[in-house]
């Protein structure tokens, strides 16, 4: 997909903020430091539309990213980052629950795991959370340039088996760094946008 007028719309954290356009949204959800943002970038073909830190937990708001009036790229705060206060954990965890709940726009959950780890037990909740939500969910080993290329396909295979054992959602490898596998993701969000 070519990309040609990508732009941050808006920082929110309850429903009368979003925007109200009705534009389908894709959904990126992960832990901290996952690579939520450069897949944005990476996708856009961006350097710094969505703002990457190497300090985890930065993303406290849900930031809509409008793809040229097409639809919208969701990054949700990242969870299990410790240095949040528990109260604000709380509050980041309602204004997320309330989000994948009851917005109407969700077309896709991008649900971003590490490559070079096995699913954390956060991981695995908030894969059954996204189950529990009955939307569409594509799972994305990311981060695929920090291991052998000839490691990826069982490293995903063994994500897959721990996560999503019955294989009947989509699982596959990325990586922001090495802008590889672009296309495989790029066709299911189209699909999803049909």
């Amino acid at each position: 997909m070519l990309i040609k007028n990508p732009k941050f719309e808006i920082s929110a954290v309850r429903h009368n903020q979003y925007p109200s356009n009705g534009l389908p949204e894709i959904v990126l959800v992960g832990k901290s430091n996952v690579g939520k943002s450069s897949f944005v970038n990476t996708m856009i073909n961006r350097k710094k539309l969505a703002r990457t830190s190497s300090e985890p937990g930065k993303t406290r708001q849900i930031n809509f990213y409008n793809i040229d009036e097409k639809f919208y790229f969701v990054d949700l705060p990242g969870y299990g980052y410790s240095k949040m206060s528990k109260k604000e954990q709380e509050q980041v965890g309602k204004f997320i629950e309330d989000y994948l709940f009851h917005r109407k726009e969700i077309s896709l959950i991008i649900f971003l795991v590490d490559i070079r780890h096995n699913p954390t037990e956060n991981d695995k909740l908030m894969y059954r959370y996204i189950m529990s939500s009955g939307l569409p969910c594509l799972i994305l080993a990311n981060k695929a340039d920090k291991i052998a290329i000839t490691k990826v396909d069982e490293a995903v295979k063994s994500i897959q088996s721990q996560l999503n054992p019955l294989g009947d959602i989509p699982t596959l490898p990325f990586s922001s760094e090495r802008k590889i596998y672009q296309e495989d993701v790029w066709k299911i969000i189209e699909d999803s946008l049909i």
